[in-house]
């Protein structure tokens, strides 16, 4: 499929005049794909078939007028010397032509209908790629279900601006073009010049009240976004909305969205009402004049009462697709405005893109060097301040030091989910900047603290590291995680939802199926971005096991929180307001007696007191004194 940077010219979309046409073009190339001749012939077919049935369309007013004349006499005499027969075939001939038509029509929809499904897939399929392609720091300031619904109503926006430009708009203008020479051949130009100033007059007003109402439309989208956003943030955060008794909180929040999408929705309807009263104004105005000009040509005798009955049939038959350009208009329009949001997504650039020609990783030890690191996230407030440290080949280095000094910070860097601001960070000599982000990122594995799992099943969650893995690699990762045993205890096994997030999980049980789908990535890079901190000191002690097993000859950076975990450090770096205030091993670090030393003492005076204290609330066989079983 076509990536974003190989996409055809896509012109900015706005709300003005040339957006339709611009928006038109660009969507032509998902209309007719170069790559697909099978649907090519479908869209020519498609054509073909509706221009059959506006010609049917166009032929059966004439059998309807006939029917009349042979019925009140004024046919010529060989007609009537038929009798009956004539109308007959006549009114068969009618009947015909409008299932000709309807035929014709549902064969164009039949053939088109893949054309169109296939675009809007296409479209659908971009956007959710360049979304991926995006950086990080676009995702962190905005709502996913804020983008879930952009999606959701720019593919829906796209199928009405394909359907109804490509397939009915230019043969609509053909039926006009063939009435109006009708008019002038039949009944003359005054005739024809009512029938232009009528379905310009229509024309007019349908633009300008649609463009009136796109704003009302802008509004209700907005609204519909924000209230959709809330929603899904009070869903996620289910747990903390019941931790505080905040559920009358959250759904006065949202319903106070839900009152501005009210007002624009009825905004929407009312001049809905107003838009389709006045075309109707419009139109039967211009019915009525003609009507009048055709009676009084019947009674002069220069028109036939079957002509009368033509005239209202084609304008009856014009005023179907005459409402029909006026809401393809209304839908292209609205349309527009629906996928606005969408098309500023594909028009906005990742932060982060591979530079061109470059090269996958080539992974030799591996070998990780900050080089002078500097970095900030705004520019008036620094991060990183000249960080330089290596980690060698097959060892472990780990950074600690007060939240905010920078740790997870060099994991991001590490990712390249941003670049450094200053120096350069290498693998094996290899500057990132200079490498493809996929290889990279292949090339590394993450345990992170908050650990988020697909709401799939716990083998779908372990396989995600190897997508192609099979069963038994799966289920020996999971051994090797020390989560086998608890996986088949489980009455599904492997095939365990593990729900929203992995909320059906523990802590614990989400942090070793996290570190099954690292075993089975198999990176020759480990990070472990603080994954014990959020943990009990029990369950710490388990999950450190196997992630010592994990980090076993790899190149492994720990970000920690608990020192406890790190004492086996190859090296300790402390970071401090975005500096490397001490490093070294643990013990060289406790005799320096700095910053190192102070959070190791006070660290270990917490985990006494919280080992002194479920030791003094539990009896010998393990139940604390109010008789509940221990740990839970």
């Amino acid at each position: 499929m076509t990536s974003p940077q190989d996409a055809p010219n896509r012109p900015r979309v706005s709300g003005d005049e040339g957006a339709v046409l611009s928006t038109v073009r660009n969507l032509w190339a998902y209309m007719w794909p170069a790559d697909r001749p099978d649907l090519k012939l479908r869209v020519l077919l498609a054509v073909g078939a509706l221009l059959l049935s506006k010609v049917a369309t166009t032929i059966v007013p004439f059998a309807y007028k006939g029917v009349i004349d042979s019925l009140d006499g004024s046919a010529p005499n060989g007609a009537l010397i038929l009798g009956l027969a004539v109308p007959l075939v006549l009114v068969i001939a009618y009947g015909l032509g409008n299932v000709i038509d309807a035929g014709f029509q549902q064969l164009r929809d039949v053939l088109f209908a893949s054309v169109g499904q296939h675009a809007v897939r296409k479209l659908a399929f971009q956007t959710f790629e360049h979304l991926h392609r995006l950086s990080l720091r676009f995702h962190l300031q905005r709502r996913t279900g804020g983008l879930s619904r952009v999606i959701e109503r720019g593919t829906k926006g796209i199928e009405t601006i394909v359907r109804f430009t490509m397939l009915n708009t230019a043969p609509t203008v053909v039926e006009f073009v063939i009435v109006g020479i009708i008019f002038v051949v039949m009944f003359g130009v005054s005739y024809l010049s009512v029938l232009v100033v009528t379905i310009w007059l229509y024309l007019y007003f349908t633009i300008k009240a649609s463009n009136w109402r796109i704003a009302i439309r802008r509004d209700m989208n907005e609204s519909d976004t924000d209230a959709n956003s809330k929603a899904i943030d009070s869903l996620l955060n289910f747990e903390t909305v019941k931790y505080f008794a905040n559920e009358r909180m959250e759904a006065e929040r949202f319903d106070r969205s839900m009152a501005k999408y009210e007002r624009s929705a009825i905004r929407i309807w009312t001049s809905l009402g107003f838009l389709n009263f006045g075309q109707a104004v419009i139109f039967y105005a211009g019915l009525i004049i003609i009507s009048v000009m055709a009676v009084s040509g019947v009674m002069n005798g220069d028109l036939t009462l079957g002509d009368f009955v033509l005239l209202n049939t084609f304008l009856m038959q014009i005023y179907r697709p005459l409402n029909f350009i006026g809401f393809v208009y209304r839908e292209i329009r609205q349309g527009l405005t629906d996928i606005e949001e969408m098309f500023k997504l594909l028009d906005q650039n990742p932060e982060i893109e591979d530079r061109a020609g470059a090269k996958d990783l080539e992974i030799a030890g591996p070998v990780i060097r900050f080089e002078n690191v500097n970095f900030h996230y705004d520019a008036d407030r620094p991060i990183l301040k000249g960080i330089d440290f290596e980690v060698p080949a097959g060892k472990t280095v780990a950074v600690v030091g007060p939240s905010g000094a920078g740790k997870s910070t060099l994991s991001r860097l590490l990712y390249r989910f941003y670049d450094v601001t200053g120096g350069a960070i290498t693998i094996d000599g290899q500057d990132l900047r200079d490498v493809t982000q996929a290889s990279l990122r292949a090339a590394i594995g993450m345990v992170p603290q908050d650990t988020v799992l697909f709401n799939d099943t716990i083998a779908y969650n372990i396989r995600y590291g190897r997508p192609d893995a099979d069963d038994e690699a799966v289920r020996q990762a999971a051994e090797m995680a020390q989560v086998g045993d608890f996986i088949a205890s489980l009455p599904k096994g492997y095939e365990t939802p593990v729900g929203e997030r992995g909320l059906k999980l523990s802590g614990g049980e989400k942090q070793r199926v996290a570190i099954a789908r690292t075993i089975l990535k198999a990176p020759s890079i480990l990070i472990l971005d603080e994954a014990t901190s959020a943990l009990d000191t029990k369950t710490e002690r388990d999950i450190q096991t196997a992630l010592d097993r994990v980090a076993a000859g790899r190149t492994t950076l720990v970000i920690a929180h608990r020192l406890s975990t790190v004492i086996n450090a190859d090296e300790i770096l402390v970071l401090r307001d975005g500096r490397i205030a001490e490093r070294g091993r643990h013990a060289e670090l406790l005799e320096k007696g700095g910053l190192y030393a102070q959070m190791w003492s006070r660290q270990r005076e917490a985990t006494e007191a919280e080992e002194h204290l479920r030791k003094a609330t539990e009896d010998p066989e393990g139940f604390v004194r109010r008789g509940t079983p221990a740990g839970e």
